[in-house]
C-alpha cells in the first residue's frame, strides 16, 4: 500500500478529485495549506503599500492506494493538476505500513 500526497493549486481540486474517482480511488482527504517552492511567492500591492507574499495558498490531497493502482493514480493527478506553469505542484509517494477501518476492523488493503 502507498500513501500518495499531492500539493496542487486550489482551482484544480475538483478535476483531481474526479480523475481519482475515475481510476478507482474511493477515499481522498483534502487540506488547505500554504507554501512555496521554486516560485518563491510574489509581490502584491495593498492600499498603496507593496508587500511580499511568501506562502501561497495550496491544496494538499492525500489518498491511500494499493500498489497495483499507484501508476494510474500518479498519472491521473498529473493529468488533472497540470497547467504547464511553475507552481503546478508536486506528488509525494510514501510506503503505508497498515490501515484499519474503524467501523469493521478490516486491516491492510481490505481497509482501503
Amino acid at each position: 500500500m502507498k500513501l500518495v500526497m499531492a500539493i496542487i493549486k486550489p482551482p484544480k481540486l475538483d478535476s483531481v478529485r474526479e480523475a481519482l474517482s475515475k481510476v478507482g480511488v474511493q477515499g481522498v482527504t483534502a487540506t488547505e495549506v500554504r507554501g512555496f517552492g521554486r516560485q518563491k511567492g510574489h509581490t502584491e500591492l495593498y492600499r498603496g503599500a507593496e508587500y511580499v507574499v511568501d506562502f501561497l495558498p495550496k491544496i494538499k490531497v492525500e489518498a491511500a492506494v494499493s500498489d497495483e493502482l499507484l501508476d494510474k493514480v500518479l498519472e491521473a493527478i498529473r493529468g488533472a493538476a497540470n497547467i504547464g506553469k511553475i507552481g503546478d505542484g508536486k506528488i509525494f509517494v510514501g510506503e503505508l505500513q497498515d490501515a484499519v477501518r474503524i467501523r469493521t476492523g478490516e486491516a491492510g488493503p481490505d481497509a482501503l
